[in-house]
């Protein structure tokens, strides 16, 4: 891209930011509005087409923007929203711009928030072996079927929702990708309990669950390539949640932090040092991966990051509840709640948490044996595992 072109496109950005403050301030007015009058100036997602949160410019821009509207008193994204960062990309690279009108302005201004119905009981890791049904009914599809560990589905107005629509093809066809109202007739919401206490998975049951074909995201039976781009965004989102690109941020900070106070002296401090440095590893890699994102749709950086983050994060919350002795194993609460959204505190009760709740880093938005399976196989170009089941129709594939 051309020095002009690059220069043409930071100007439109600043005067778009420079109406938008000059006519909305963000610390008059309640956030949600302040997020619409954000949405229709092309500043929710730069790179999204214009009249769809955006102006069609390079994503680094988003920087600009956040940095901006910080300064001015913006509030940051509600935790509960996290979704937005899978559902988004997918819904504007996939969907219909019926889909992309409906569904794109209230996601970003937190008025509807959004969970992902992928994993199930008998295809988690193997998502292509999925089972949930869509049958065509005139202008709707019936759906029945069960979906796990749907993260804050308790809170979801909508869910990402892959089915099979096509049993006669074979598992990586014939699926199909929805937008389900959690609302509707047919949906249950299930608690699971997890050992920290929280609740913030769930399962999902669809028992004759009506969907408009309008809220159908790109083509009959193209379900597993639209499932790609929010795979892809998802393990984006996961594997920078684990240092972001900022230096000295995450959990190594916590640790850094407990071995300071407790006047550890030279022990431990070669593990740490050690982490510390897989960490900035991990920072480097998050931030070449926001610089390399096209327009939604990450590439391998992603992948290596989200598996880094995933194995780093439960070595540090190790060493951190290590640092803490005796202390580590007491004052945390286990009583079961549900949660109201995805952040931790920093706190050494955090530190607890975290530990524990680390564990799941390495089974969310894809477990670390799998992740690894895809490295090798499409980022390092080496032979493929055996597949026998790869050519059959789904309804011929053996299941437990």
């Amino acid at each position: 891209m051309s020095t002009v072109t690059t220069d043409r496109e930071l100007a439109r950005v600043e005067a778009a930011l420079d109406s938008l403050l000059s006519n909305h301030d963000p610390k008059a007015m309640d956030n949600i509005a302040f997020r619409g009058h954000r949405f229709d100036a092309g500043l929710a997602w730069v790179h999204f087409p214009e009249g769809h949160g955006g102006l069609g410019v390079r994503p680094e821009l988003n920087k600009i923007v956040e940095e901006r509207l910080r300064k001015a008193g913006a509030q940051p994204q509600d935790p509960s929203t996290f979704f937005i960062a899978l559902a988004g990309p997918t819904i504007v690279t996939h969907g219909s711009d019926e889909a992309k009108q409906r569904f794109l302005r209230p996601m970003f201004t937190g008025e509807e928030r959004w969970c992902q119905l992928f994993s199930e009981p008998g295809a988690g890791s193997d998502f292509a072996g999925l089972g949930t049904r869509a049958v065509r009914d005139g202008d709707e599809w019936v759906v029945n079927g069960q979906k796990v560990w749907n993260t804050l589905a308790h809170l979801g107005d909508w869910g990402m929702l892959v089915t099979r629509t096509d049993a006669d093809q074979p598992k990586h066809k014939g699926m199909t990708y929805f937008a389900l109202d959690m609302r509707a007739p047919g949906v249950e919401v299930r608690p699971l309990r997890q050992i920290t206490g929280e609740a913030e998975f769930n399962e999902v049951y669809m028992t004759d669950a009506r969907v408009p074909d309008v809220h159908r995201i790109g083509q009959v039976g193209e379900g597993w390539r639209v499932a790609l781009t929010t795979l892809m965004n998802e393990r984006t989102a996961i594997g920078g949640s684990g240092g972001g690109t900022a230096r000295r941020r995450g959990p190594i900070d916590e640790a850094i932090k407990i071995y300071k106070e407790r006047g550890h002296g030279h022990a431990h401090r070669d593990d740490l040092l050690r982490l510390w440095c897989k960490s900035e590893a991990l920072r480097l890699t998050n931030l070449r991966a926001s610089q390399a994102a096209k327009a939604g749709n990450p590439g391998p950086e992603g992948s290596i990051a989200k598996l880094m983050m995933a194995e780093l994060n439960k070595k540090i919350t190790e060493l951190s509840v290590a640092l803490l002795g005796a202390d580590g194993l007491i004052g945390f609460d286990y009583t079961f709640r549900r949660p109201e959204d995805l952040s931790v505190d920093g706190s050494e009760g955090g530190v607890r948490h975290s530990f524990l709740r680390a564990r799941a880093n390495s089974i969310e938005g894809g477990t670390s044996e799998i992740m690894r399976n895809i490295l090798g196989e499409q980022v390092l170009g080496l032979p493929g595992e055996p597949r026998v089941d790869k050519d059959l129709p789904w309804s011929k594939v053996p299941r437990n």
